[in-house]
């Protein structure tokens, strides 16, 4: 039966050590390697049972180790199985070579891989694992390339072979699987940045229940029944003050819909009162769309002071636009102190500084990646090389809570916080406005004196949770709009999910 994703996520240093921790505390690592076998078994069986054939390519290291003796369980079933090693057998070692020894005493069929080699059944990636550095290798890029062109379902043994498990990026070339189950402990690199493209489904599997892995450093992975009580219960006494009065500052000539986007969702995730500061050509349609909102044309920062002076929290960025209208209500709002999140044409102005602000432990940006690259002077490529290291560097240098959208995204404060990532979410969310529902979610829980960092991390989940209700009927043709309604169900959710 598969285990729940774990709601901690350790780099591989952390995995090799808990895995060392393990085999100290009695539990041999040929069983741990046994165990493996028995979960891709499982996995595979419950997918593909009809199949019956396995073709798995096997390096030299402990990932290969695995692989044999997979092999050997699906040829004990009565399957079909072809062993190839692109790596040497004479140099595998320890439980590795233990392994290799049962598969061939017990008939298992092991011979050089080759190109002309016909790649048939489920294809079982046992290649490289964890331990790879630097790019890869020729000879394994060519084996890379044939996984990849096989015709049937392929499966990765801990992690698709090339991917660095730790950063979500491919070194060179990555197999491409359609399921990867991995074991002891869950890696950043599945679930965030290209990572997710290559590792296809996800399974985990903990090989051993032990209980000395308490890491005081590592990643959260985000999961409502660890959040859900995030937004306490309204007393009955409740009033509209007392949800907070967020004000939303955007809506440039020809952006309506993105300020108008930002304010429906925070309508929907329970803000008192919400006023919309705005180019007068779109109070018209704000107001015929939303009755609820109060919305004021602003033509300059005069005309915001008293907005500011009655908000309790404030977003900034939707539709901004970078005229001097915007650049001067930005001006405005930067010099108000109070809950604030930033997003959009707000943080492409403060990239153009020559110095980066301090903007103070409660405020939220929400940069995708090139808006990222921007404010830290680099390109959108290097960002993406290294999303934690880029969102951890977001909050030390503003001194507030940062969001790395996209796949995976990434959460970090200097709050002393542990940094989280969300492995919730999907492709269909990926259309314009997305990202404004989310500025307006994460103003609203400002607004209810929910905590900058707490904030950023409950929204990030519950949007990307939200997205995945909404891709219920299908990812292709979703609607910004179509969160409204999700996003509120899983506001008032006070169970697991």
């Amino acid at each position: 039966m598969p285990h729940l994703l774990p709601d901690r996520v350790l780099t591989t240093a952390q995995v090799r050590e808990l895995d060392a921790r393990i085999i100290a505390a009695g539990i041999p690592g040929i069983d741990l390697m046994q165990s493996a076998a028995e979960a891709l078994w499982a996995a595979i069986g419950q997918r593909w049972p009809a199949v019956r054939r396995m073709s798995v390519l096997c390096g030299s290291g402990n990932n290969a180790g695995d692989g044999y003796l997979l092999a050997l369980r699906a040829k004990l079933a009565g399957w079909q199985v072809q062993v190839l090693s692109v790596g040497d057998t004479a140099k595998l070692q320890g439980d590795a070579a233990t392994a290799w020894r049962r598969a061939r005493e017990q008939g298992v069929s092991v011979r050089p891989w080759s190109a002309d080699i016909e790649l048939s059944g489920v294809v079982v990636d046992a290649l490289l694992g964890t331990g790879l550095r630097g790019e890869v290798r020729e000879d394994y890029r060519a084996a890379i390339s044939a996984i990849n062109a096989a015709a049937g379902p392929v499966v990765a043994v801990d992690v698709p072979s090339g991917l660095d498990a730790d950063r979500g990026v491919a070194l060179g070339c990555a197999v491409t699987a359609q399921l990867t189950v991995t074991f002891i402990g869950l890696k950043l690199g599945l679930l965030t940045g290209a990572g997710p493209d290559y590792v296809g489904e996800l399974e985990f599997a903990p090989l051993a229940d032990y209980q000395g892995a308490d890491f005081d450093h590592g990643i959260e992975r985000l999961a409502l029944h660890n959040w859900a009580d995030t937004l306490p219960a309204r007393n009955k006494a409740a009033h509209k003050g007392t949800f907070g009065h967020l004000l939303l500052v955007g809506g440039g000539h020809g952006s309506g819909g993105a300020i108008m986007l930002a304010a429906e969702a925070a309508m929907h995730s329970g803000a008192g009162k919400i006023s919309v500061a705005t180019r007068a050509e779109h109070v018209a349609p704000l107001l015929s769309r939303c009755p609820e909102l109060m919305v004021r044309a602003v033509d300059s920062p005069a005309d915001l002071q008293p907005l500011l002076d009655q908000a309790d929290a404030i977003v900034v960025g939707p539709g901004l636009g970078r005229d001097h209208w915007a650049q001067s209500l930005l001006h405005a709002v930067l010099d108000w102190r109070g809950p604030r999140v930033l997003d959009a044409d707000a943080l492409n102005i403060i990239a153009e500084k020559d110095k980066l602000p301090r903007l103070g432990d409660q405020v939220i940006v929400s940069p995708h990646p090139t808006e990222a690259a921007r404010l830290l002077s680099v390109s959108t490529p290097e960002v993406q090389a290294d999303r934690l290291a880029a969102v951890q560097r977001l909050a030390r240098e503003l001194g507030a809570a940062a969001i790395l959208k996209g796949a995976g995204s990434l959460v970090a404060s200097a709050d002393g916080a542990l940094p989280a990532v969300c492995s919730h979410g999907n492709p269909g969310m990926a259309v314009a406005g997305m990202g404004d529902v989310l500025s307006g979610l994460l103003g609203a829980l400002l607004a209810q004196r929910i905590p900058a960092g707490r904030a950023a991390r409950y929204a990030v989940l519950v949007h990307a949770l939200a997205g995945d209700r909404a891709a219920v009927d299908g990812q292709v043709g979703m609607r910004a709009s179509d969160m409204f309604a999700p996003i509120r169900q899983y506001l008032n959710t006070r169970s697991s999910e």
